[in-house]
């Protein structure tokens, strides 16, 4: 009796296991690559809906098959990724994916999700010293493709860092100008309460006055 109980158990634990491994497509295998991790799952029926890709078929000339990609329930094999032909769709689906995510993640279904990845610090912290690790956001610097890759804000010292080398692949525009700041907007209460302090430089625990330069004169 116990056999078969245990048996059951193991049987109920693989189907649900091969459940989970079908249920997983494309956009959960392009979200969990390595560094992909600001990355986070837009949803299907956003993708669906006309309305919200407005103005991105003339941009791609594989559109219709870059959203058959990314929406397929399947993921590229090993033979795929060594496929040129394959590589130019990847490409282009992870393109159209990224712009895409852009849109989402400024919506509030998209906030909401990537709050609770800020919150969890998937985005990583300030390497400014005196922010003192405090959690950071991914920005892009420009809304076009190929510009500039991916960079991380900082809600306490208000400034914009290079991330680390793994993220150096990842597009700016994937993450567009504007959602750190939407996003504190929308979550006043994840904003710093505390004031960053500043670095006062010293020699022999003196003060260094600062020397007012050119800018400062009247010319």
């Amino acid at each position: 009796m116990k056999e078969m109980e245990t048996y059951k158990h193991e049987s109920s634990d693989q189907e649900e296991e091969d459940v989970d491994i079908s249920e997983e497509g494309w956009i959960q295998w392009f979200c969990s690559l390595e560094g992909h991790e600001f990355f986070c799952e837009v949803d299907e029926e956003f993708i669906q809906d006309n309305f919200n890709l407005y103005g991105l078929k003339e941009k791609f000339a594989q559109y219709d098959e870059a959203i058959e990609t990314i929406l397929s329930t399947e993921i590229p094999t090993e033979d795929d990724l060594e496929n040129d032909g394959y590589l130019e769709l990847y490409q282009t689906s992870a393109d159209l994916y990224g712009l895409i995510h852009a849109r989402f993640i400024v919506t509030p279904r998209g906030l909401s999700i990537m709050k609770e990845k800020f919150i969890a610090g998937r985005f990583g912290t300030c390497p400014r010293v005196m922010c003192e690790r405090q959690h950071v956001l991914p920005v892009g610097l420009a809304e076009v493709l190929r510009t500039s890759r991916v960079k991380i804000f900082c809600p306490k010292c208000k400034d914009v860092y290079i991330p680390k080398n793994k993220y150096a692949d990842v597009d700016g525009a994937y993450f567009g100008c504007s959602f750190p700041h939407l996003f504190l907007l929308t979550y006043p209460d994840l904003n710093p309460v505390k004031i960053t302090p500043e670095y006062i430089p010293r020699i022999y625990g003196f003060k260094i006055f600062k020397r007012k330069g050119s800018k400062y004169s009247k010319v």
